[in-house]
């Protein structure tokens, strides 16, 4: 782990990859880490509105925290979506509707070795995490896909993508919540709102929230 200050009350801590990152995050909430935000990324977490005190005082309980702080092997358990118990996800299981009819239905099932059907029973079958939230507001990268044979990106992005559209790319799934540019593989489109400003918590796939996909 490498830890870096971000001004006189926040850390930057970088850790391996997004499995490590998202249990860093859980383990801080669980402990009760003295921080305004705690927020992960692909490969960082940061702790935001420390008191100038408490950055030293975290710095060293980081240098010796380890992905199996929470709970034995509980990074890959919380990416994948698994129950680790009570130190696990928090937030509850989101269910997603979606009509599969992307323009990359047929690219995916090629690059997966099946069949459109076998593409969408995959995806259905998977459990997801929100790893991390990034790109555009309530855009929530989601894990629980194998690395391999991971979707590769479009060579070049697509000019506009729809709100809704349903994504893939390398071993993440998205939901883009507005139209917006995106090279993402589009799999289908859902009509549930990623993002809500009047809402309590405008995001409704922030990390740590399991997300199942289901046929509209």
């Amino acid at each position: 782990m490498h830890l870096r200050p971000f001004g006189p009350h926040a850390l930057l801590a970088e850790v391996a990859d997004a499995s490590a990152a998202l249990a860093l995050a859980t383990w801080a909430r669980t402990v009760g880490i003295a921080a305004g935000e705690v927020v992960p990324a692909a490969r960082t977490v940061l702790f935001d509105g420390l008191a100038t005190a408490a950055v030293e005082d975290l710095r060293d309980r980081l240098l010796t925290w380890t992905p199996d702080a929470v709970a034995p092997d509980i990074a890959p358990d919380i990416v994948a979506g698994r129950p680790v118990g009570p130190v696990g996800p928090v937030g509850p299981v989101v269910e997603v509707p979606v009509v599969y009819d992307g323009a990359d239905l047929a690219y995916i099932a090629e690059q997966w070795g099946t069949d459109v059907e076998g593409v969408v029973a995959r995806h259905i079958g998977t459990a997801f995490t929100s790893a991390f939230c990034g790109f555009a507001p309530g855009f929530a990268y989601l894990a629980g896909l194998p690395s391999e044979p991971a979707v590769p990106r479009l060579d070049s992005p697509r000019a506009a993508v729809p709100a809704g559209a349903v994504a893939l790319a390398g071993s993440w799934c998205g939901v883009y919540p507005t139209a917006s540019p995106g090279g993402w593989r589009l799999l289908g489109r859902t009509d549930v709102v990623l993002w809500d400003a009047t809402r309590t918590d405008p995001a409704l796939l922030p990390p740590g929230t399991r997300v199942r996909f289901v046929r509209a």
